[in-house]
């Protein structure tokens, strides 16, 4: 096929890090980025170009963009992380394999980015997905469920048979709900509002604690000593999370994956560390991808396939929008709902 010249993308403005902690929310895209043009992005060896049909909208992406992330911007380049897409070219034996499938990838960080009609991506970044698969679930197949996947496992491995879920009504905290439900696992799931419980419960969370709930301490420490939780899965990392992880019993596990509050924890009992054993740590799905066996990626990425193919789990989207109308409407498609947003060429 014949490639055009080049594409039309949402184009970073900045380099590095910005200076702010203001954390995922986003009123308007201006001081960000802007809508343009890009010359085509060829791929080196190892890589592939992929014709982007979907794209998701994560919170890393916004922490990305205004340069809250854990990696530096490009200015000039695409923003985006995560898609799905057709390779129309590749450099090298497993990207010349891939050449004509439909892919889920992860990006973004090279200077090609997802949010944009092409990508490039390296080539072992990409997941060829099953056609029964919906483009809705498949852009979103490998950040989120993967890693819902993944620490599943670390609930697994810990010996208790639950685990507390702060975020819990985000679209992680929903696979999540499913996965534990499933396997006979109770998860204890933390939200900030009461509307968003009865949902919770029937995607399969045993067990919903609201944030503004007079009795929400009580009914935490009840919890506590009921179901002996050891891991807590938290992507807010506030004082809150830090009152939880000091309920918990001994050994427990704070895994920290996100940082949706800009708010410094302290921890009351730090002498917990020492003579309870209890651990804090952080989860980054890049060094899942990077320590992971190729068997152990593989079989990963087939149960996921497999999961949203039988209806154990499905991509709730709230809003779809239009690549060249993201500046104007992202920032009010992402206050409609519980739910993904997703970018369309």
């Amino acid at each position: 096929m014949t490639l055009p010249s080049s594409m039309n993308a949402l184009i970073l403005k900045h380099d590095g890090y910005g200076n702010t902690r203001t954390g995922a929310a986003i009123d308007t895209l201006e001081p960000y980025l802007e809508y343009g043009a890009l010359p085509m992005p060829k791929p080196r060896s190892g890589q592939v170009l992929i014709k982007v049909r979907m794209a998701s909208v994560n919170p890393s992406d916004l922490y990305f963009i205004k340069g809250e992330y854990g990696q530096p911007r490009i200015k000039g380049a695409a923003a985006g992380f995560e898609g799905v897409g057709d390779v129309v070219d590749g450099k090298g034996l497993y990207a010349s394999y891939l050449k004509g499938k439909r892919v889920a990838f992860v990006g973004g960080v090279n200077g090609s980015g997802a949010w944009a009609e092409y990508i490039v991506v390296e080539a072992a970044m990409c997941v060829v997905v099953k056609q029964a698969m919906r483009d809705e679930d498949t852009a979103g197949h490998v950040v989120n469920p993967v890693t819902a996947w993944t620490m599943f496992d670390i609930v697994k491995a810990s010996g208790s048979k639950s685990f507390v879920f702060t975020a819990a009504f985000s679209q992680l905290g929903k696979l999540m709900a499913g996965l534990s439900r499933d396997n006979g696992y109770a998860m204890i799931a933390v939200i900030r509002k009461e509307s968003q419980a009865a949902h919770l419960k029937e995607l399969g969370a045993k067990h919903v604690l609201v944030q503004s709930d007079p009795e929400f301490a009580t009914k935490l420490a009840a919890l506590m000593k009921s179901e002996k939780p050891r891991i807590l899965l938290d992507a807010v990392a506030n004082q809150l999370s830090a009152d939880i992880f000091t309920a918990m019993p001994a050994r427990a596990r704070w895994v920290v994956y996100g940082k949706l509050d800009t708010e410094a924890p302290a921890l009351s009992e730090p002498g917990q560390l020492i003579f309870m054993n209890k651990k804090i740590e952080g989860y980054w799905l890049m060094n899942w991808f990077r320590q992971a066996s190729i068997f152990t990626k593989l079989k990963t990425l087939r149960a996921v396939q497999d999961r949203f193919i039988k209806g154990g789990w499905r991509t709730e989207v709230v809003a779809t929008v239009r690549l060249a109308d993201v500046m104007r409407d992202l920032p009010e498609a992402l206050k409609t709902g519980d739910g993904k947003v997703m970018i369309v060429p």
